[in-house]
C-alpha cells in the first residue's frame, strides 16, 4: 500500500469514527438527561471499546468481529435479558408507567369543592388567535390570566377599553372580546386552560363561570404514601398499585418488581394454572404428533420412491415436494378455508358422501385434528427429502447380505435400515420437535388458538401451544396486555426447549455408538 493510500485509509477511518462518536455522544447525553443512566453507561463503555479496537493495532483481529458482535448483542442478548427482566415485573396494561410518572398524574388531578369560589369571565383573542382571560371574583377583584399565570389588574386602567360604555371591557393591548358563539366554537381549547393561584387551579367549570379547583392528591415522600386530600384517605404502594387500608385500589398502577409472582401465578391461580397446564400438555402432544406423523409419512414415501424399479418416480418426487415449495402462511390460510364448517370443501365432501358435518374449528378435539392434518401436509415433504438423502448413504450390500442370511424385508428394515437412518436423522428429528414446539404459524393462522377454554382467566384456547398462548397474553388479553406474565411463559419455553435439546443430543450420541456396532 502506498503512503497516499495509507493516509487516505487512516483519514477515512478517523472521519467515520468521528461521525459515529458524535452521534453516540449526542445519544448518550440525551439518554442520561432522560434518566436512563445505566443505558448511557453501557453505551459509553461500548463506544470506548469500539474506538480502542479500531484505533489500536493490538486489537486489530477484533475489527472483523465487532459488526457481528454488535448485532448479536442488539438482536439476541439484549432481548433475552430484557425478557428475563420483564418476567419479574407486572409490566402490562395498567402498569406501563413508572411510579414517579403515576404519582405525577395523581398530583395533577383536582376536584371541585361545594364551596368553591366562582369567577365571571371574559375571553379575548388577538390577530394570531392567542387567548387571554379576564376573571372577576364575587367581591370585584379582577385578574388577567395567560400561559397558566394569573395577576391582579385594575380594569379602570386606560389600557382596558370599554367601547360601548356598558361596564364590560371590549378590548385591550390588541386583544378583542369574544362573544358567546365564538366562545362555544373554541370550547375545547378553553376547557384545557388552567391557571395557578395560591396553590389552587382555576378552570372553566361551565359556560357561565370559572371556579377554583383544589388538588386532590399529594404524595408524602417521607412515608411513601399517597394522600387523598378530598376524602382524607391514605394509599400505600403495594405490588404496583396505590391501595388504601380498606382495600380500595387506584388506577392506573405502575411498573413494579413482583419477584417470582408471575411464575407462581401460573401454578397457584386456578383461573390461570388450569388453562396453562392444558396448554402445556397439548404443546408436548402437538410437537410429538407433528414429528411422528410427518416422519412416518415421509419415511413411507421415501422408501417407496427409493425403489429403483418404480416407474415415473422422478415425477412423483417432484409432485410430492410441491407442498414444501408453497409459503406456509398461504397453505395455512387455504386449509383454514378448507376446514370452514359451512362452506369448506372438506365438509362439503363429507356431507355429499356420508351426510356428516364436522365442526372442525369450533370443537376442541376436531380443531386439534385439523392443525395436525395441516402440519402433516406442510411437514411430510421435508421428512421425505431428508429420509431419501439418508437412504442413499446406507450401503446396498448390507441389505443383500441380510437377504442371503434369510432376513425378511421387515427384518432388514427393523435391524439395519431404521437404526442407520436414526443415526443421521435423530438430530433433525430433535430439531423438528423443537421447531414444532414453537410452531406459531400453523396454530395461529389455522385456529388462532381457538376454541376458547371455558372459565379461563387468560386468553387460552384448546389448540393454543405455549408460544401462541404467550402471544395472546401479550397482545390479546381481555383485561389488557400482560407482558410480564407473557415473558414468564417465554422463559419457561426457553428452559423446556433447552432441556429437550440437551436430552436429545445425548440420545444422538448413543445412536452413534449403535451405528459403530452395526
Amino acid at each position: 500500500m502506498t503512503m497516499k493510500n495509507l493516509l487516505f485509509s487512516i483519514s477515512l477511518k478517523i472521519l467515520i469514527l468521528g461521525i459515529l462518536d458524535a452521534l453516540a455522544i449526542w445519544s448518550i447525553i440525551t439518554i442520561i438527561f432522560d434518566g436512563y443512566y445505566w443505558v448511557g453507561g453501557i453505551l459509553s463503555l461500548g463506544v470506548i471499546i469500539i474506538n480502542y479496537i479500531f484505533l489500536s493495532e493490538r486489537a486489530y483481529p477484533f475489527r472483523y468481529m465487532v459488526p457481528g458482535l454488535i448485532f448479536l448483542i442488539i438482536m439476541v442478548i439484549y432481548p433475552i435479558f430484557y425478557t428475563i427482566f420483564v418476567s419479574f415485573t407486572n409490566y402490562g396494561t395498567g402498569h406501563i408507567l413508572s411510579k414517579e410518572q403515576v404519582i405525577e398524574q395523581f398530583e395533577n388531578q383536582y376536584y371541585l369543592s361545594e364551596d368553591s369560589t366562582s369567577y365571571t369571565y371574559q375571553i379575548f383573542e388577538d390577530s394570531s388567535a392567542d387567548l387571554k382571560v379576564i376573571i372577576t371574583s364575587p367581591v370585584g377583584e379582577s385578574y388577567l390570566c395567560e400561559n397558566e399565570k394569573i395577576m391582579e389588574v385594575d380594569l379602570s386602567d386606560s389600557r382596558f377599553i370599554d367601547i360601548d360604555k356598558d361596564g364590560i371591557i371590549d378590548q385591550f393591548d390588541g386583544y378583542k372580546k369574544l362573544d358567546k358563539i365564538q366562545i362555544i366554537q373554541r370550547l375545547n381549547e378553553l376547557q384545557n386552560l388552567k391557571f395557578k393561584k395560591d396553590g389552587h387551579i382555576i378552570k372553566l367549570a361551565n359556560l357561565m363561570e370559572f371556579k377554583i379547583y383544589n388538588k386532590k392528591y399529594r404524595f408524602d415522600f417521607s412515608q411513601d404514601r399517597l394522600l387523598d386530600l378530598e376524602n382524607e384517605k391514605v394509599y400505600y404502594p403495594v405490588e404496583g398499585y396505590f391501595i388504601s387500608q380498606q382495600g380500595e385500589r387506584l388506577t392506573p398502577g405502575f411498573k413494579a418488581n413482583v419477584g417470582f409472582g408471575n411464575f407462581t401465578r401460573l401454578i397457584k391461580s386456578p383461573q390461570i394454572s388450569g388453562p396453562f397446564l392444558r396448554v402445556f400438555g397439548w404443546t408436548f402432544l402437538w410437537a410429538f404428533l407433528s414429528v411422528i406423523t410427518t416422519f412416518a409419512l415421509g419415511l413411507t414415501l421415501a422408501i417407496v420412491l427409493n425403489d429403483p424399479y418404480l416407474k415415473l418416480r422422478k415425477i412423483y418426487r417432484t409432485l410430492l415436494i410441491v407442498p414444501y415449495s408453497i409459503p406456509a402462511f398461504i397453505s395455512c390460510l387455504i386449509w383454514r378455508g378448507f376446514f370452514n364448517t359451512e362452506v369448506g370443501i372438506v365438509n362439503r365432501i363429507l356431507n355429499n358422501f356420508f351426510q356428516v358435518i364436522i365442526p372442525w374449528l369450533q370443537h376442541p378435539i376436531w380443531a386439534k385434528v385439523a392443525v395436525v392434518v395441516v402440519n402433516l401436509w406442510l411437514g411430510f415433504p421435508y421428512m421425505m427429502i431428508i429420509t431419501l438423502g439418508a437412504l442413499q448413504s446406507i450401503p446396498f450390500e448390507l441389505g443383500e447380505a441380510a437377504a442371503i442370511d434369510g432376513a425378511s424385508r421387515w427384518q432388514q428394515f427393523k435391524s439395519i435400515t431404521f437404526p442407520l437412518l436414526l443415526v443421521s436423522l435423530a438430530p433433525l428429528l430433535i430439531g423438528s420437535f423443537a421447531f414444532n414446539f414453537n410452531n406459531f404459524n400453523v396454530i395461529y393462522l389455522v385456529t388462532q388458538g381457538r376454541p376458547a377454554i371455558p372459565g379461563a382467566g387468560t386468553p387460552a384456547g384448546a389448540t393454543d401451544i405455549l408460544i401462541s398462548y404467550t402471544y395472546r397474553l401479550a397482545f390479546e388479553g381481555v383485561r389488557g396486555n400482560q407482558w410480564g406474565l407473557a415473558s414468564a411463559v417465554s422463559i419457561i419455553i426457553f428452559i423446556i426447549v433447552a432441556i429437550i435439546s440437551a436430552i436429545g443430543f445425548r440420545y444422538t450420541r448413543a445412536l452413534e455408538e449403535v451405528s459403530k456396532n452395526v
